[in-house]
Order: C-alpha cells, then structure tokens, then sequence
C-alpha cells in the first residue's frame, strides 16, 4: 500500500475521532496528515511526510484552536427587535378585549397595539401583564 493511502486514512481516522468528540485536538492531526499524504504522492519521502505532519499539526494547533475555543465560550447572541421583547412585562393602557379589537399596552416606555393571548380573556386597564409573542406590531399578552 502506497505511502500516501495509510495518511488519507490516518486523515479519515483523525478526523472521525474529531466528530465523535468535539475538542478540537484531533482536526489539526486530520489536517497534518492530508498535508503529509501530498507530500507523501509527490514523492517527498517517509522523512519528508513525517515533517510535514508534525509540522502542519503542531501550526495548526497552535494557531487555529485558541480561535475555536474562544467561538466555543461565546455567549448567545442577544436577542434584539421584536424577539426582545418577549417575555418583558407590561402595563395595560387600555382595555385588552379581542372580540372588541380594542387594547394597548406600554412596553419598556413604547405604546403597543395589544391583544390577548387567550382569545376569550378581557384585561382591564392598569393590570400588569407578560409579553407572549409579538405578531406584526402587535404584542399577544397574558396575565
């Protein structure tokens, strides 16, 4: 078996046991070793593929993987828009009835058309209440 056939599958095998752990310390030897398979089809030798393996990996390790772990230890993005408003409290101004299509709420100092979450319930005004979900520019609420 060629010299540059037993690297892909040293590739392969490191690359696998990437996936299966998610560290980040096996790709750059996945890395390492494609590189040393080239070198290997080239004709650049066992000393050569050694080289280029150990040489690629150690880079790749050393340069890439700070970077990936820092990706890795990135808080969620923040919610803007809309999306943040869901689940913020709010002041009903006017009375909230669906049937009536009446209601408005006062999120974080914004006036919003506002309807029930439950379609049979009335909220008066004055009452607190929770933002479910915003729909267009109207924000379903609920008690």
């Amino acid at each position: 078996m060629d010299a540059w056939v037993i690297w892909i599958l040293v590739a392969v095998a490191f690359g696998i046991g990437e996936m299966l752990t998610t560290t980040f310390v096996l790709a750059p030897f996945s890395v390492g070793a494609l590189v040393a398979a080239f070198i290997a089809a080239i004709g650049g030798g066992a000393v050569g593929s050694w080289v280029a393996f150990i040489l690629v990996s150690v880079l790749t390790l050393w340069v890439v993987r700070p970077i990936a772990r820092a990706h890795m230890r990135t808080p969620p993005q923040l919610r803007t828009g809309t999306a943040a408003l869901v689940g913020r409290r709010a002041i009903v101004l006017e009375r909230i009835a669906n049937d009536e299509g009446v209601g408005c709420v006062r999120i974080d100092g914004e006036v919003w058309t506002a309807r029930s979450y439950d379609d049979d319930s009335v909220i008066e005004a004055g009452t607190p209440v929770q933002v479910i979900e915003i729909r267009g520019a109207t924000a379903l609420v609920s008690e």
